[in-house]
């Protein structure tokens, strides 16, 4: 295409003229002496419409490409830019001081919630309850921690623990949020503006389990998806510029899980993987077909009833047509399989020993690396091989820390312990639960439960209204 766009300039450009004397200089390519076998190559018509018809599936292949470029899922959201707990950062400290590592802000304005912050340029984007804890409020930030507006953007869960979950989604100028009760909201960065907001729980009659909606938006190409669950469908698509319905899944007759969708590829083909609280699904991103269900899990495979056997809070792990999914109440975890056609799932193998209570997990050099549910308020941190599931160690973290929610970055892993809320440094090696470092995080209210994020060496670390800042 390059060759063809450069030969048609020369017949076209024969000279050009100098701007500062106004005389025409000659093109010494376009008056070169040509072959008349060349010259005919060019005007032949059947020549012609050969290069021409060249022509026109480079530009259909160029904006296939484009097109598919384009088509990405926001890095901008949960838990990462893989939206699988592992950053990007380089060159972080190995080792931090007896009081942690260095406080660049903290502040206590950010209302009650467990959602993460999303940081995009010089801006830090977070969502919490306003004072008196009627509403959910979408907040920007300065890299100071200092406040830029907040604005109201929907109604929280009305029973066990209503503090915000949904963590924001930012794709461009506009970022998505999904309220404890369902509502789907598109907010200007800019100015904190409501774009459109999307009753989702009764548009769908969501139904839900004892926790409400805890989703954060999955956004790519023109969607955001939300997974109401019930008897309508499973999951739906908006258009993110609208709100309009693009698609909407069958129903699975289930009600929804606390899980929020992540976006695969394999085999040169896109699925989303996301679950209701008792089956795992694989969702065509284009057209809301399900391709692929799995609910042999829990009590359909082992037979015996669990008390909080339909609680699926945690996001899906994935790598290489490999799908890993755990949850906690020992409904246990397993890896599954995909299909080169992305139409079946096999499992591969199931482990007893990681059962992650909410706090997520990471996939580090080999291994998952997350911590375990013994009861709700204790557990162990574990570690297993991807290929195998078979367990590498599962040990306590001592000093009256407990189980808790896990980020890896360059090659270290970074846990929040939920029952004290300390932080702790951790090498990330199969060999041993190795904690080199560790500190507590003193200010704050309620569970220590929202996961960390991490973005240009520095740790962003929340309990409940407070956030605080520290450069790794």
């Amino acid at each position: 295409m390059v060759y063809l766009c450069s030969v048609l300039v020369r017949q076209k450009s024969p000279g050009f003229r100098n701007t500062t004397t106004g005389r025409r200089a000659e093109n010494t390519r376009s008056t070169r002496t040509v072959d008349v076998q060349e010259v005919n190559k060019i005007t032949n018509p059947v020549a012609t419409e050969r290069i021409l018809k060249k022509f026109i599936v480079l530009i259909a292949l160029l904006a296939l490409y484009l097109s598919n470029a384009s088509a990405q899922v926001t890095p901008y959201g949960w838990r990462g830019p893989e939206h699988n707990g592992y950053y990007p950062d380089k060159g972080l400290q190995n080792k931090w001081g007896e009081k942690g590592p260095e406080l660049v802000f903290e502040t206590t304005d950010a209302g009650k919630g467990y959602s993460s912050p999303v940081i995009v340029g010089d801006r830090l984007y977070l969502t919490g309850m306003n004072e008196d804890e009627t509403k959910e409020v979408f907040h920007c930030y300065n890299l100071k921690g200092e406040k830029q507006y907040t604005v109201v953007y929907g109604n929280p869960w009305k029973q066990s623990y209503p503090e915000t979950r949904t963590t924001p989604a930012i794709d461009g100028d506009k970022a998505y949020v999904i309220s404890g009760m369902g509502e789907i909201v598109c907010i200007n960065t800019k100015d904190g503006s409501i774009v459109w907001s999307v009753d989702g729980g009764n548009k769908y009659q969501r139904k839900t389990g004892n926790w409400g909606t805890s989703e954060c938006p999955l956004v790519y190409d023109d969607k955001v998806i939300y997974t109401p669950c019930g008897e309508q469908t499973t999951m739906v698509a908006l258009n993110k510029n609208t709100g309009e319905e693009i698609w909407k899944t069958r129903s699975l007759n289930n009600h929804s899980g606390y899980v929020s969708p992540i976006m695969i590829e394999y085999k040169g083909k896109r699925q989303i993987v996301g679950s209701t609280a008792t089956t795992a699904i694989g969702v065509n991103p284009d057209n809301g077909d399900i391709e692929w269900t799995f609910d042999n899990w829990g009590e359909r495979y082992t037979g015996t009833p669990i008390r909080w056997g339909d609680i699926a809070p945690n996001s899906a792990l994935y790598k290489d047509g490999k799908i890993f999914f755990c949850h906690g109440y020992n409904i246990n975890g397993f890896q599954l399989q995909l299909a080169d056609d992305l139409k079946n799932v096999t499992c591969t193998w199931r482990t007893e020993t990681l059962d992650t209570h909410h706090g997520g997990y990471v996939l580090v050099d080999g291994k998952v690396y997350g911590s375990n549910w013994i009861n709700g308020n204790d557990g162990n941190w574990c570690c297993i091989d991807w290929e195998t599931g078979e367990t590498n160690y599962e040990e306590k973290w001592t000093d009256g820390a407990g189980k808790g929610s896990i980020i890896a970055a360059d090659g270290k892993l970074f846990i929040y312990d939920e029952r004290r809320g300390y932080v702790g440094l951790v090498n990330a090696t199969p060999a041993k639960f190795d904690v080199v470092s560790k500190f507590r995080i003193e200010k704050g209210s309620g569970p220590y439960w929202a996961h960390m994020s991490i973005n240009k060496g520095i740790l962003y670390v929340r309990h409940g209204e407070l956030l605080a800042a520290y450069k790794l």
